[in-house]
């Protein structure tokens, strides 16, 4: 038994034919965001502040869509949301609705640690933000011209659009229309965490900005305890892709199921729920066992993923290896 951890920056119709100015930042951050959390490991940081400490990182990075890179509603303004999950003791948090918080996820760790809840949504979660002295900033600090254009090509196709992480340029419409089905929707974005200590203690944190033009006050599957967001003393999981798909397989608690009471190892589970269980091409996941497994199955084109292990094992990808 060892450390482990995994991280994702989003997974979906990623063309390999992304451009290096598109694809060597976000491969930088979670090089640095690996970094982090392995340094955080090997202090003996507790997992729960480890995936914490990671995704806060994430949502500072305005590549990715949680955040500073948060997408926009319909009415062009931003809805953060995020859950954090302890394996141990069961004990989670999650918000939705967030507007002027800098860190969604740590206002989901304060619900867990401050509050009888586990959920708390818009002016409540955003109230209670400040009460404990958490970073606020004006709304329009979350609104970059890269998500304004976002919004205008959702708008001008009227559509929910499942977020991406730049704007498509003239000359870039072709791949990314081929590597979407013609839609030109792409799904970069959600970020998330999970980690194992030595003791085999878990946690997970997940964090979104949600979709592109999406009604406000619509949640997706991230706060969702056992869609997006899930640990226990099995296993921890922190899924990404269209919500709803997400959703109504309970991606995450179903990896966890399937360890439980079918005995699968968390590679077999995993793959299984991807792979069977949600619509190809709908969704991704990081996840990591009590014994120090780590898996990062997708049935997208892509995942942005990065994971380490206490053996010495290091992976930072997009796309499938030869192996997968």
């Amino acid at each position: 038994m060892g450390w482990a951890i995994a991280l994702h920056g989003g997974a979906g119709d990623i063309p390999r034919s992304l451009s290096p100015d598109r694809r060597l930042p976000r491969e930088a951050a979670l090089r640095h965001c690996l970094q982090l959390g392995v340094s955080a490991l090997q202090s003996h940081a507790h997992p729960l502040d480890v995936v914490e400490l990671v995704v806060r990182e994430l949502e500072n990075h305005p590549q990715f869509n949680a955040g500073k890179g948060s997408v926009l509603t319909t009415d062009g303004t931003v809805e953060m949301e995020a859950c954090i999950m302890d394996g141990k003791t069961m004990r989670c948090g999650a918000v939705s609705g967030l507007t002027t918080v800098v860190n969604a996820v740590s206002v989901a760790r304060l619900v867990m640690d401050k509050t009888p809840h586990i959920y708390l949504g818009f002016q409540g979660a955003e109230a209670f933000a400040r009460e404990h002295g958490l970073e606020t900033v004006d709304p329009s600090h979350f609104i970059t011209p890269e998500n304004i254009e976002r919004l205008k090509q959702a708008k001008e196709a009227n559509r929910v659009q499942i977020d991406y992480t730049q704007p498509i340029k003239q000359d870039e419409k072709s791949e990314v229309l081929a590597a979407t089905g013609g839609s030109g929707d792409s799904q970069i974005g959600t970020v998330g965490c999970v980690a194992v200590d030595r003791d085999g203690n878990l946690a997970t944190a997940t964090s979104t900005g949600g979709l592109v033009n999406k009604m406000v006050g619509r949640i997706g599957d991230t706060p969702v305890i056992g869609a997006g967001t899930y640990a226990n003393s099995y296993c921890a999981v922190s899924a990404t892709g269209r919500g709803e798909a997400v959703i109504r397989a309970t991606v995450a608690r179903d990896v966890a199921a399937l360890m439980e009471y079918k005995g699968l190892s968390l590679q077999e589970a995993a793959a299984y729920v991807v792979g069977e269980r949600v619509p190809q091409g709908t969704a991704g996941l990081v996840a990591v066992s009590a014994s120090g497994e780590v898996t990062m199955p997708f049935n997208t084109t892509g995942m942005f993923r990065a994971c380490a292990t206490e053996d010495g094992y290091t992976e930072i990808g997009i796309w499938p290896t030869e192996q997968e």
